[in-house]
């Protein structure tokens, strides 16, 4: 049941523009699941869920990253990132990813395939990734998404 949930919310977020937890209660409701707001906010944590800019006003998205890991395509990166990365970090709206010797320039150019929502730019030497995120916002959401990729077992 929790996992038809779970894939409902991402279909649900796909299509339409929610904002409110309580927009997702009603909508998952239309669908026949009959949940409350704490269980749609663990939801949202579980998924990783992020708020974007929509027009006026803000809506739920899936993390560019979590859409990548989602897909075939997408694995590899996912065990790059999780073999390969050793630490995570920000510093104003630059973040830090230091890498085992000679991964970061393959992690590197990984990332900048996905797109990533917020980055200016990146940069790698050896074992180390500077990217250059819009603001401090930006990079702090996507030290959180690297650091669950970090941290999650394959």
């Amino acid at each position: 049941m929790k996992n038809k949930r779970l894939e409902t919310i991402l279909k649900l977020i796909a299509e339409h523009d929610i904002g409110t937890q309580e927009e997702l209660c009603a909508l998952l409701a239309e669908e026949g699941f009959n949940v409350t707001q704490a269980t749609v906010s663990r939801d949202i944590k579980e998924l990783a869920l992020i708020k974007v800019q929509s027009g006026g006003g803000m809506k739920y998205s899936l993390p560019a990253l979590k859409q990548v890991t989602m897909s075939e395509s997408g694995s590899l990166i996912f065990s790059m990132i999780f073999d390969s990365v050793r630490s995570v970090d920000f510093a104003m709206n630059t973040v830090v990813i230091k890498c085992k010797a000679g991964m970061a320039q393959a992690i590197c150019a990984k990332l900048d395939s996905t797109e990533l929502l917020g980055a200016v730019g990146t940069l790698a030497g050896d074992d180390t990734i500077f990217i250059l995120m819009r603001t401090e916002r930006d990079a702090e959401r996507l030290v959180k998404e690297l650091k669950n990729i970090i941290n999650t077992k394959i």
